[in-house]
């Protein structure tokens, strides 16, 4: 394996990704843009929509694929948005969209109430449909209004209270320091270091 390709066009996250796989000797890519249709997110968990999407670019690209299915779960909503996170304010709907549903949705839950967690799963699969998988979470609570220009997604409203920041006020280092898929993507990286030992860049 010399190449990973990161199921995805989200630019941002794949150089969270890149970032936090720096050391490991792989080349860490993004999708073409044309070419290969998008995976059919048809499952009701975050592993299962992770899997969908890695075997489907892998099966596309004959290249090693990482995907996740991330999503926010807000308390207040009983979990909500969860899978449907990318898509809550319906398909193709852009993340100013999102949040502002989200925010409408929550505009009557006091701020001690408005606890929520970001959770990761990534899927890593090979060409011949073997998998890798790794998780991670990252507890907060929602503002009443965003904060921060970085990041993507629900990363204006999401604030770590321990550093009062924003996830779209941190760095891509700080971010992939403490965010959901920054700690799914420690644990895919120590089990990668595991099966290649020595092999750091």
């Amino acid at each position: 394996m010399k190449k990973i390709v990161v199921g995805t066009r989200n630019r941002g996250k794949v150089s969270e990704i890149r970032e936090a796989l720096a050391g490991l000797p792989f080349d860490i890519i993004g999708l073409p843009e044309q070419g290969i249709p998008d995976a059919e997110e048809t499952g009701t968990t975050f592993e299962q929509n992770a899997v969908i999407k890695a075997r489907h670019y892998a099966g596309y690209t004959g290249e090693y694929c990482l995907a996740d299915d991330s999503g926010l779960e807000v308390d207040a909503l009983q979990g909500e948005p969860g899978v449907y996170s990318a898509r809550y304010a319906g398909e193709g709907a852009s993340d100013s969209d999102n949040n502002s549903k989200l925010l409408q949705e929550l505009q009557a839950v006091p701020q001690e109430q408005r606890t929520a967690r970001f959770r990761s799963v990534l899927a890593l699969a090979a060409p011949d449909g073997s998998l890798l998988l790794a998780d991670g979470v990252c507890e907060g609570v929602l503002l009443t209004e965003p904060r921060g220009t970085g990041g993507f997604g629900y990363d204006p409203l999401f604030l770590l209270t321990e550093a009062q920041k924003t996830l779209a006020e941190m760095t891509v280092k700080e971010k992939n320091a403490v965010s959901h898929r920054g700690n799914a993507l420690k644990t895919l990286k120590q089990k990668l270091l595991e099966k290649n030992p020595g092999k750091t860049n």
